[in-house]
């Protein structure tokens, strides 16, 4: 399946294609377009839009794209759960203290995209590990819990 949206990505628009690689879609394809050209693009390749203005899979109901995907798709593992969390602070600004690790992911994300710019295929496939990296770290900390 194809699914498009917005270029130069940081948090949620390479945290999404990661999430949907992993427990979706292990072939998904990303287009990363203009964010003018992305109801377009989505028409014209019968893709899924996610995190722009007035997608499903947007920030909907205080929900950042991220979360929005996990209630589309019942997704309810708790290490999801608390990477939602992390992930929902490093993306929404206002919410950036939510949990401690937010600022971190922020930081990197942010670090990623003064490296790659606009090159956002190349950006995703060199943060996939670090979003595997945070998954481990949030499955030891919720079984920790249990």
């Amino acid at each position: 399946m194809k699914w498009v949206t917005r270029k130069n990505a940081a948090v949620d628009r390479i945290a999404c294609p990661w999430l949907i690689r992993r427990f979706i879609d292990p072939g998904a394809e990303f287009l990363y377009v203009d964010e003018d050209d992305v109801s377009r693009v989505a028409r014209e390749e019968g893709a899924e839009p996610f995190d722009v203005e007035g997608a499903e899979l947007g920030h909907v109901d205080g929900r950042c794209s991220f979360e929005s995907i996990l209630v589309r798709y019942g997704l309810r593992d708790p290490a999801l759960g608390r990477l939602a969390e992390i992930v929902h602070g490093a993306d929404i600004q206002a919410d950036l203290g939510q949990t401690r690790e937010a600022a971190g992911l922020k930081a990197v994300a942010m670090g990623f995209r003064r490296l790659y710019g606009d090159r956002d295929l190349e950006k995703l496939e060199a943060e996939m590990p670090v979003y595997d990296a945070l998954y481990a770290w949030c499955t030891a900390t919720v079984e920790t819990v249990s």
